[in-house]
């Protein structure tokens, strides 16, 4: 990976580049989603897989999905602001026009598509894309889904379809990244910014906590999300202010792979002695891994993990994948179900799920995605001498 010099001490990617081990995280937190959707209809630890699997191992396959969306919102936060810091040289030297321009460019044209896909789609009258709560209905949730609050809609009126229910997170982080930039000209200093964006990552046991008695709610408000978001850009200052030495990254990376693996494959034995403190446990060892391959990146370390290429283009893919793969999942359990629907053959539809739901993502990059931001980025951002807009800039939904 080409480096180019920092403004900070130390050299840092270049704007564009890409980095495989977040890459292959982002990859690993897509699948898991995709998992947890297809889980919820055709459950792992009912099907063959338990005579050479165990059921716990199974279920926590199954059952991970939120996790991952935290997952997400870390990387995203890492990931964002430190190209900021890349272009900017400082966040309070973020040009708005720029910042808003390259948001607007990477998510609005999918997120406009997808919400006519499934307004005509429930006008239709199709299963599963139908809208049948009473207290919903479709010009609420195109709001919803527009306005950035689809995760407050559903908190007061109960769960939309799966394809509308994914949206809840990306309600999240664009809010956040609304009011992001003016935060970081307001304060004009890092050291003003920091305590501030340390206080709401901390806040994040709390803020889930007392949200108990609206289980949609607390699963999908603004703060704990935001909490995440925050201990991603957190991460991006740090990588930006120091390198350190090589035993450092090292530990960092064991750290994060333990505290993820443990919350992971064994989240409840961490519930039960930590409570919602486990969340800062998810998102801190998240990060960790995330300095670890920056920093081993810096270092010109190379990434060498024979097998995973696969994972690592669900990385790449992982916006238009997260938008996308309930239309796989959909149309895979209807074909297991119409098929017979055997339990104990259940985990041979994941194989095809997997296969649809990377293919799809694919094509939404290649035909919708990647050239309508090109083409956004072109009309309302063109600063002299710009370099060709990149798709580096892959938010976390």
């Amino acid at each position: 990976m080409q480096t180019v010099p920092a403004t900070s001490a130390n050299a840092v990617p270049a704007i564009g580049t890409r980095n495989p081990g977040i890459d292959l995280l982002r990859g690993l937190a897509i699948v898991l989603v995709v998992f947890n959707h297809l889980g919820l209809r055709i459950p792992l630890k009912k099907t063959a897989l338990t005579d050479v699997l165990p059921a716990w191992l199974l279920s926590r396959l199954n059952y991970n999905g939120y996790e991952a969306v935290f997952v997400f919102f870390v990387i995203s936060g890492f990931l964002i602001s430190g190209n900021a810091l890349r272009r900017w040289g400082s966040l309070e030297k973020i040009d708005l026009r720029a910042f808003y321009a390259r948001r607007f460019a990477r998510i609005v044209p999918c997120l406009l598509a997808l919400v006519a896909v499934l307004s005509m789609l429930h006008l239709a009258g199709v299963r599963d894309y139908t809208i049948l709560h009473a207290n919903q209905s479709l010009p609420r949730a195109i709001f919803a889904a527009l306005g950035l609050h689809l995760n407050w809609y559903e908190g007061q009126t109960g769960y939309l379809p799966g394809n509308w229910d994914v949206l809840w997170s990306l309600s999240i982080e664009e809010v956040f990244y609304l009011g992001f930039p003016l935060v970081c000209l307001l304060t004009r200093r890092r050291r003003v910014l920091v305590p501030w964006l340390a206080l709401l990552a901390l806040s994040m046991p709390w803020t889930h906590a007392a949200l108990r008695g609206n289980e949609i709610w607390q699963e999908k408000a603004y703060l704990p999300g935001m909490s995440a978001i925050a201990i991603g850009v957190l991460g991006a200052l740090l990588a930006d202010a120091w390198r350190p030495p090589r035993r450092i990254v090292v530990m960092l990376g064991w750290f994060g792979a333990t505290g993820l693996g443990a919350v992971l494959l064994d989240g409840g034995a961490l519930w039960h002695w930590l409570r919602d403190g486990y969340m800062l446990v998810l998102t801190l060892s998240s990060l960790c891994l995330v300095l670890c391959c920056r920093w081993r990146t810096d270092g010109g370390a190379a990434l060498s993990l024979p097998g995973f290429g696969w994972l690592r283009s669900w990385g790449r893919l992982s916006y238009e994948i997260y938008l996308t793969h309930m239309f796989a999942v959909f149309a895979v359990v209807r074909a297991y179900r119409a098929w017979g629907g055997d339990p104990a053959h259940g985990w041979l539809w994941y194989l095809p799920a997997l296969g649809l739901c990377w293919l799809l993502g694919a094509v939404v990059e290649r035909w919708l995605s990647t050239p309508c931001e090109r083409w956004l980025r072109r009309c309302l951002w063109k600063p002299a001498g710009a370099a060709r807009p990149t798709t580096a800039e892959l938010p976390v939904a």
